[in-house]
Order: structure tokens, then C-alpha cells, then sequence
């Protein structure tokens, strides 16, 4: 099972609180009461129904012995015996005498989704092996052979020759999945064997930040190490997720595990059995997330769908004419609350299937027809063409944003080694404490847009600050490159006084 939990700030205990209704008038008023159904009395026919479909998962990998890199030498006192046995044991490690190949083994779970030995697990169980071993409850042992792998999803489809028919589980409807349903886990934590946990259905759409599909369902029912790949199932003995990531401090179970959902699975599962890899449908963009700062920038009443920030050259989004700077709010009927929506919906939509999407551009609703592509292995965005360079401009301070911008020249092309096609305004210093500062702009970055239209020398950066100040706007929306990419950064036009220098 994979932690998460380095890195992050544990979570803080919401404690709940009573909500007092007040009486508004002499009749009271009285609300419908919510109801609990009844626990199970016990899970034990579901889990014996289901147990037989689920299996471990074992793996051995060859970890070659390298000759040029060995564990540090301990420290002992000049001229004692261990400095003379551990260093001709080190020299022995580091000239490859003596060193062998050594296996590493893993554990994990899986379920069989066919009754012709089709497996499902996670793609991190399997990942490196060499030998890949599935045993059944009634302890059968069969070698694997792998069809297929995505990374992406952390999702990997076995095949196994059985001489006879296997038992399998069904996948359900994730998306009925409900806040405070149960449901049980079966696996192998630690390696022990075939487990049941139940628990409920703690949470719906669980960004982690492991990938770019991040949908989990989070769920209390007790997992550990080693149940990475094994199903969650609800109360009708379907599967509803993956199980495959648990936050935790010490590795072990403390109550919030996360699980792929079967609804997202389902659809990599196929792929991968038909074709040994998962094919997406690709739109082409690079995007980001739209703050409120960047809503009120560009007239958007609310700070929803995904922002344009880079489109692929020879994409889906370039032949539909979609710009940088527009924000998708809408895919193929789907409305998008946030950027992590889209790569979901156009990864899931058939390639080659013409789609609208609407896009909010030039302060309106705008609505595209786009060919959805297949994603290719390898994404680079398009790199902007050479064209004549910027005409030579005088330094200009913006004090109120703590900017202090130039043309790009020969000289600073070279000092912040940007690259030749580079176009746009160079930002030459930043004052601590300012919009720019906060936003974490800094010398070396250039200005490529300002409010969605290209900008050349510093004074076309300054008039379009002053258009947007007198349009009474709160931020000003600008297009930055930077060493991270191209990204749109909101800045508050609020006054200041500090200036560049």
C-alpha cells in the first residue's frame, strides 16, 4: 500500500457543533428527520461470497549489484581491525567480486474480474517485476503474465491459464456510491493473507495530488500495506474501487484510505486488456486553475472551469482555434467547476468524437467544435515561432505592482538565458512586499499577454494597466513565462508606494 503522507500537514479534527434553530413565528417549524439504516447484524455471507474472487499478489525482482557504487564506510579509530575487515569487505563490494544479483519481493492484492483469469491490481504491486505470482483463497499459485500498465491511473490488468473456470466480481456504479454508505475491503495487508474490513464511504472526489485523474473515494475501512490492489465493494458484492493509498503518518491504518473508483476503472481496464495500454482522448491545452482574482480579471462571475495557459502545436485545441487565456467551462455537455475536471471528462471521451465546448472569451460565452485526439506518450507544448524582434524601449517602473520592466535585448537574452524565439516583456527587478512579489514573480520571467493580448515593449504592458485600472478592475491578468512554463498570474492594482530599484 502506498503512503501519502510525507509531505503533508496532518489534518486538523473538525469538530462538530450544534446548530440552533430559532423560532421565527408562533407555529413552529418543523423539519423532515434523516434516518440511519440499520448496520448489517453481520458481513459474513457477503464476505464469504466474495472472498473466492479475491487474491494475492506476489512479485520478485533481480536487482543487479552495481560495482561502482556501495553503503558508506562506518567510522571507526585509525589502525583498529573492523577499519581493515570493513574496508577490504567494501573494496570487495565496489570491484563486483563477490557481489551477486539479489531479489527484492513485494506483496499486494488484486481481484479476478473474468472467470477466463483476467486480474486487476494496482500498477505499482507489479511495477519492475520480473515474476508476477496470483494465489487464490484456496491456495492455488499460478505465474501472471502482465497485458497491460498505466501509470496515470495506477491500474494493471494479469492474466492468469487456469484449467478451470475462476470465480470473478463484478464491478458496479461508483457513482452511487454515497457519503456514509459501507462497504467492505478484502486484501492482504502485510502479506497475511485473504482479510475483510468494513467501514463507510468517507468522502467523494479526493484530490491526493498522485496523478492527474485524482477521484478517489476515501473510505474508513481499515487498510494497510499489502492491500494495494485488492476491491471495495458496497453492500451488493460489486466493486467500487481500487484500493490503493492510504494517508498516514506511521504507514499503517489510521482510518483514511483511498480507493480508484470503479466508474474510472472500468474503462482503463478494457483498454488495457484490448490493447495493453489505455488510449485517452487528448484536447491539447495546458492549464490552470481559475482563482477568483483571475474570474474578476476577466469578468467571470464565478471562479469555475479551466483556464488556456499553452496549447500543443498540431493539437485537437489548436485546430478548433481555442486561445490562450480562454477558460473552458464547458465540455461535450459537461460543466466543469474546477481544472481538475477536464483532463477527467476528455480523457473519457471516445477519440475521434467531434464535442462543443464553451470557453469564456473577450468577457463572453463562446462555443467551439473540437475533434477529440489520442493522447500520445510524449506531450511537448508548442514552442512560440521566431518573429522579428521586440523594437528597443525605454526601462518602465509600474510602482504599483512593484514591477520594473525592459524590452529583451541581446544582453539580457543572454544574462537570463532566455531562449532565441523568446517574445514578450522581460520583468528586470521585483520589490519585496508588492502584487508582484506576492505572486512570487521575479527577475528572468517575461510578461507574454496582458489581459489576453500580446504585448511587444514595456509601454504596451503599462497601457494596458491603465486600461484595466480605469475599467475599475481589481486585478490585472497577465500571461508569464517562466522556468516552470507559461502560467497566467492575477495581480492586485491596489496602490503602492514602493518602487523598483
Amino acid at each position: 500500500m502506498r503512503p501519502i503522507a510525507l509531505g503533508l500537514t496532518p489534518m486538523k479534527a473538525v469538530r462538530a457543533g450544534a446548530i440552533a434553530l430559532a423560532m421565527l413565528s408562533v407555529v413552529p417549524m418543523v423539519s423532515a428527520p434523516a434516518y440511519a439504516r440499520a448496520a448489517p447484524e453481520s458481513f459474513a455471507d457477503l464476505a464469504d461470497r466474495l472472498l473466492p474472487g479475491v487474491v494475492n499478489i506476489s512479485t520478485s525482482q533481480t536487482l543487479q549489484a552495481r560495482a561502482d557504487k556501495g553503503p558508506e564506510m562506518p567510522q571507526f579509530p585509525p589502525g583498529s581491525p573492523f577499519e581493515k575487515f570493513f574496508k577490504d569487505f567494501m573494496d570487495r563490494e565496489r570491484s563486483g567480486k563477490d557481489a551477486t544479483p539479489r531479489k527484492a519481493v513485494s506483496l499486494g492484492s488484486g481481484f479476478v474480474v473474468d472467470p477466463a483469469g483476467f486480474v486487476v491490481t494496482n500498477n505499482h504491486v507489479i511495477e519492475g517485476a520480473d515474476e508476477i505470482t496470483v494465489t487464490f483463497p484456496d491456495g492455488t499459485s499460478l505465474k501472471a503474465k502482465l497485458l497491460g500498465h498505466d501509470e496515470r491511473t495506477d491500474i494493471a490488468v494479469l492474466k492468469v491459464d487456469s484449467p478451470k473456470p475462476l470465480a470473478a466480481v463484478p464491478f458496479g456504479d461508483s457513482d452511487k456510491a454515497r457519503v456514509g454508505d459501507w462497504v467492505l475491503a478484502i486484501g492482504n495487508p502485510f502479506g497475511l493473507g485473504g482479510s475483510v474490513t468494513a467501514g463507510i464511504v468517507s468522502a467523494r472526489g479526493r484530490d491526493i495530488n498522485q496523478g492527474p485523474y485524482d477521484n478517489f473515494i476515501q473510505t474508513d475501512a481499515a487498510i494497510n500495506k499489502g492491500n494495494s490492489g485488492g476491491p471495495l465493494f458496497n453492500m451488493d458484492g460489486e466493486v467500487i474501487g481500487i484500493n490503493t493509498a492510504i494517508y498516514s503518518p506511521t504507514g499503517g491504518s489510521v482510518g483514511i484510505g483511498f480507493s480508484i473508483p470503479a466508474n474510472l476503472a472500468k474503462g482503463v481496464v478494457a483498454q488495457l486488456r484490448d490493447f495493453g495500454r489505455a488510449k485517452r482522448g487528448w484536447l491539447g491545452v495546458r492549464i490552470q486553475q481559475v482563482s477568483p482574482d483571475i474570474a474578476e480579471s476577466v469578468g467571470l462571475k464565478e471562479p469555475v472551469g479551466a483556464m488556456v495557459a499553452g496549447i500543443n502545436e498540431g493539437g485537437p485545441a489548436e485546430s478548433a482555434k481555442l486561445r490562450n487565456g480562454d477558460i473552458v467551462t464547458k465540455f461535450d455537455g459537461h460543466d466543469l467547476k474546477d481544472m481538475r475536471s477536464l483532463p477527467r471528462v476528455v480523457a473519457d471521451t471516445p477519440i475521434g468524437k467531434t464535442v462543443p465546448v464553451v470557453v469564456w472569451r473577450d468577457g463572453k460565452e463562446v462555443t467551439l467544435d473540437v475533434t477529440v485526439g489520442e493522447m500520445p506518450e510524449d506531450q511537448k507544448l508548442a514552442a512560440a515561432s521566431p518573429d522579428k524582434p521586440a523594437p528597443a524601449a525605454k526601462t518602465v517602473d509600474l510602482t504599483s505592482l512593484g514591477l520594473r520592466l525592459s524590452a529583451i535585448s541581446a544582453e539580457t537574452r543572454d544574462k537570463f538565458k532566455l531562449p532565441a524565439d523568446q517574445k514578450g516583456v522581460l520583468i528586470t527587478d521585483v520589490v519585496s512586499g508588492t502584487p508582484a512579489a506576492e505572486r512570487g514573480l521575479k527577475p528572468g520571467d517575461v510578461i507574454v499577454e496582458v489581459q489576453q493580448e500580446e504585448v511587444a515593449t514595456p509601454s504596451d504592458v503599462s497601457d494596458k494597466v491603465e486600461k484595466v485600472r480605469r475599467a475599475n478592475r481589481k486585478s490585472v491578468l497577465m500571461l508569464v513565462q517562466s522556468g516552470d512554463g507559461l502560467h497566467w498570474v492575477p495581480l492586485s492594482l491596489a496602490a503602492s508606494d514602493k518602487k523598483p530599484g
